[in-house]
């Protein structure tokens, strides 16, 4: 057994008094042999392993956020009244730890997991944590599993910080026992044979958010309701689907787990407003501001589907790309609904501001180009 300081709150109001509590940590005794670890690294996929450990802080309405502790990945005891299998109360997080070139770790904006992880706790009733505690949890898990992180091109390590509520009854108000969770999961390239510009589906028989609902939140409820037309999809030869406002069911929302972007001929860069059903993308956020460092003009706004027929037809919509924590930047060739609907070309290549933005991007994500605004976080040598 070996702990580290962290302060960690007591109070579950926000009061801003902190009292010290220690980050035990109880290191794994049936971690994999390194040489396991490196065979798992050569080829790990996305989500299939994981590493030897996981952090766990505990949340009561008496205690606030208490007993932090770094322990050895396993199942999570839960009493069959836990609530969040009852009303799905739960958020959730992705980011990436990336190996540098000298082998140090870095962290990708995690500051603003910390933060969008607060607003989804906001929406779901849960409590909020301390945007210290959050990335002190990240250093922590890194300190004891930094192995895991893999050192290949395009490799990385994903991280999925969670919290859910675990108080056992059956009556529908907010939880009064929150546990908060990180797991770690080494991801091989996305695009393994380089990157591919995708097919998506129109899905028009279904919506990911409503008005006033948890669109705008990351929580488990969304990405639920996005499988039966995500397999609709799969029918149909397609790797994503799209949805529509729930409102009008004519405006472009977001793929099931990604942001969508259309670039314009005349220097312009255009997505959907985010109007409350939209996760604000932390992917998204940084595509914008490095569009604007080469001059383009970034426009927030509704896009129907014909605007996207039309302007592709006339040549004033010139490429377009979704994007997401996992594929950072993917290429979309052609968009293909009911009715004979098609948008574009199968054989489409990836755009050329499409591709420019993603190496930009996954230059400062591995160190290879100038992080201009200190979007890295180191978390260990």
């Amino acid at each position: 057994m070996s702990s580290s300081s962290i302060e960690l709150g007591s109070r579950p109001d926000g009061d801003a008094s902190l009292k010290p509590l220690e980050f035990a940590v109880t290191l794994n005794d049936k971690a994999r042999d390194p040489k396991d670890r490196e065979a798992i690294l050569a080829n790990p996929g996305f989500g299939v392993y994981f590493t030897d450990h996981m952090v766990d802080i505990c949340w009561s309405e008496w205690g606030g956020w208490h007993r932090p502790r770094v322990q050895p990945y396993g199942p999570i005891a839960l009493d069959p009244a836990a609530s969040v299998l009852h009303y799905s109360q739960e958020i959730f997080e992705g980011l990436k730890v990336y190996r540098h070139a000298d082998g140090s770790l870095w962290a990708f904006r995690p500051d603003m997991n910390a933060k969008r992880l607060n607003r989804s706790a906001r929406r779901l009733a849960l409590p909020e944590l301390p945007e210290e505690y959050f990335l002190q949890a990240l250093r922590e898990l890194i300190k004891v599993d930094g192995g895991w992180v893999p050192s290949a091109p395009e490799t990385s390590l994903y991280v999925r910080p969670f919290m859910f509520a675990k108080e056992a009854f059956l009556g529908v108000r907010p939880a009064k026992k929150v546990g908060f969770y990180v797991i770690a999961s080494p991801a091989g390239a996305y695009f393994s044979k380089g990157v591919a510009p995708v097919s998506i589906w129109l899905s028009t028989d279904y919506s990911r958010a409503g008005r006033g609902g948890t669109g705008a939140a990351k929580t488990g409820g969304n990405y639920a309701a996005s499988l039966l037309p995500q397999s609709e999809a799969y029918e149909h030869g397609c790797s994503q689907v799209l949805f529509l406002d729930a409102e009008t069911g004519t405006h472009v929302d977001e793929l099931g787990g990604m942001n969508i972007f259309f670039v314009h001929k005349d220097n312009k860069l255009v997505t959907p407003r985010l109007s409350g059903t939209i996760l604000d993308g932390i992917t998204r956020n940084s595509i914008m501001t490095l569009a604007r460092d080469r001059g383009l003009e970034v426009v927030e706004r509704d896009v129907t589907i014909e605007e996207w027929r039309d302007g592709v037809a006339s040549g004033q919509i010139t490429e377009v790309f979704a994007c997401g924590t996992a594929a950072v930047i993917t290429p979309i060739a052609e968009l293909k609904g009911a009715n004979g609907l098609q948008i574009g070309s199968a054989d489409a290549p990836a755009g050329e501001l499409t591709m420019a933005l993603r190496d930009e991007l996954t230059g400062i994500q591995y160190g290879r180009v100038p992080d201009r605004h200190d979007w890295l976080i180191k978390l260990e040598d």
